[in-house]
């Protein structure tokens, strides 16, 4: 029997138009393995409603978008034997780098019917599900000023970047891991699940999605004139390298702070209290990965 694949395809997901995508996976869909139905979500989290309907009557449910959409899908099907797949249309994608998931879109397509099926750890910061990447501090500021602005699109993040770096002020973050509690003043605290944000940023190279580990990574202060150099550090997996970083690992991680401020799951900008706890759920989502992914431990 063929499998039964959704398609959801979120219209606006990094400000790119999507209205040939029906025709390109009409053309490249194996039509001998799969039986594919397409819908376009319509507002926030309605792709969410969509796949939390889908399990059990699909085998495969597809996002179509950035992982701001993916995140919506995968909330709805985590834990079920429905399998996901991704075709990448967002700012920075990077779960799908992370999952070597081409970035072209025909080429992703063509990895569905591969049908490379991998379970990956989820986790949740106060009960809302992250898969890629959670944080707060400065890139949780940034992403709030970046979901206002009309223009999506990496260069747009990094204006916005720009503009407010100069004015940020660190936070001070009381940390326990497991039991093993600290204290940091941060530039930017960072919960990574994938080693990247997007864009092939990499805050913690090592990460990885099928340890049932979490990545904590804290970037102390840093005088402003290095900014360009934790950019590149990123860039070329070398952020473990600088002074200004620490990563520590846990299963359980419990975060306190002195006010209530801006967090994202999934660059997704939030307003989060004082208190967070970030629990891992250890293999606990079914996705295709691209054919060149390999498992790290």
């Amino acid at each position: 029997m063929k499998r039964k694949a959704l398609f959801i395809i979120n219209p606006v997901a990094g400000g790119k138009k999507k209205d040939d995508v029906p025709a390109l996976i009409e053309r490249n869909l194996d039509k001998a393995v799969f039986e594919h139905t397409i819908v376009f979500s319509d507002g926030v989290r309605h792709a969410h409603t969509i796949a939390k309907e889908a399990i059990d009557k699909f085998e495969l449910v597809v996002a179509v978008g950035g992982d701001g959409t993916v995140n919506e899908i995968a909330s709805a099907i985590t834990g079920s034997n429905t399998v996901m797949g991704v075709l990448p249309y967002g700012s920075g994608n990077g779960l799908s780098r992370f999952l070597s998931i081409p970035m072209d879109v025909e080429a992703a397509i063509r990895n569905l019917n591969n049908w490379h099926v991998e379970s990956i750890d989820s986790a949740t910061a106060n009960g809302e599900w992250f898969f890629n990447m959670a944080g707060m501090g400065f890139d949780a500021h940034t992403a709030e000023v970046f979901s206002h602005e009309e223009k999506r699109g990496f260069s747009t993040y990094v204006n916005s970047a720009f503009h407010e770096i100069a004015n940020y002020k660190a936070d001070t973050y009381y940390i326990d891991i497991d039991g093993a509690k600290s204290q940091h003043e941060a530039f930017m605290l960072s919960f990574a699940n994938s080693s990247q944000y997007g864009n092939n940023a990499h805050v913690s190279p090592h990460a990885s999605v099928q340890d049932g580990l979490i990545d904590v990574c804290v970037i102390r202060p840093f005088p402003l004139w290095r900014f360009i150099e934790m950019g590149i550090r990123m860039f070329t997996k070398t952020s473990e390298g600088s002074k200004y970083v620490s990563i520590m690992r846990g299963k359980n991680i419990k975060v306190r702070r002195d006010k209530s401020g801006p967090m994202h799951l999934d660059g997704e900008p939030r307003i989060a209290g004082t208190e967070i706890e970030i629990v891992v759920v250890p293999s606990s989502l079914k996705i295709i990965a691209g054919e060149n992914y390999r498992r790290k431990q």
